[in-house]
């Protein structure tokens, strides 16, 4: 049971995930982080519920628009004590947009998002974009799973990892300048990155760790990891 530390609203300082419907590589990567992590708060975006319930686990909050989960199972979440909350199926905003700014309203130190990547392309790209939006407010924030982990940089930022994993690089503004790159494979000192010319991909660390800096735009850092061999699982985001 996962309905998070303390008895509602999470402090500030905490981390806090959100769990999508879209399909999981490996639904047990997803409970070893929430096992390691230890959330203050596992909030679904409608289907994602499906995936929590699926570890054996009660998120404390469903939020969207419930197209994607039975009565039945919403009743039961209600009655195991899940805060349910529901929106019109016609709505501007896509339910991992209510998750997230629903996360972002409890103040914690970092939000990972699960369940955002895969599916249809206009699921995953909606939801990295919501990563400028969690940038905007200052909250660390990535959409995570088994092989790769994504978030927006407007400033600067240490990246540890293997260095037989790929970092690639995209601007999600018109332009990213000022952009600086220490510790990898290919350096960069103050460049400019443009909407139609992709060549910040399958760059590398030369060790385990390295800076990115930015001074103005938001810049999209993928992290993959090669080495992890995915288990299917399936939904929607």
């Amino acid at each position: 049971m996962i309905q998070g530390r303390g008895s509602g609203r999470s402090e500030g300082g905490n981390i806090v995930f959100i769990v999508a419907g879209g399909p999981l590589t490996d639904i047990l990567f997803l409970r070893r982080r929430i096992l390691e992590a230890n959330p203050a708060e596992v909030i679904c975006a409608d289907g994602g519920a499906r995936h929590v319930l699926a570890l054996g686990m009660i998120p404390r909050t469903v939020i969207g628009d419930m197209d994607s989960l039975s009565s039945e199972l919403l009743g039961n979440l209600r009655e195991s004590g899940c805060r349910i909350l529901e929106y019109p199926a016609r709505k501007d905003e896509t339910d991992t947009e209510l998750a997230l700014r629903y996360a972002l309203e409890l103040k914690p130190l970092e939000i990972e998002i699960y369940g955002a990547l895969g599916g249809r392309i206009d699921h995953t790209l909606a939801n990295i974009s919501l990563l400028v939006m969690a940038a905007r407010k200052g909250i660390k924030t990535r959409i995570v799973d088994a092989t790769t982990e994504m978030f927006v940089l407007s400033g600067d930022s240490e990246i540890t990892g293997n260095p037989e994993g790929i970092v690639s690089l995209f601007p999600l503004t018109t332009e990213v300048h000022g952009i600086t790159l220490e510790g990898f494979e290919y350096p960069l000192h103050q460049a400019t990155m443009a909407i139609g010319k992709p060549y910040g991909i399958s760059n590398r660390l030369l060790a385990d760790r390295g800076t990115i800096s930015v001074t103005s735009g938001h810049l999209l850092v993928i992290k993959s990891r090669p080495d992890e061999k995915p288990k299917r699982g399936g939904g929607e985001s």
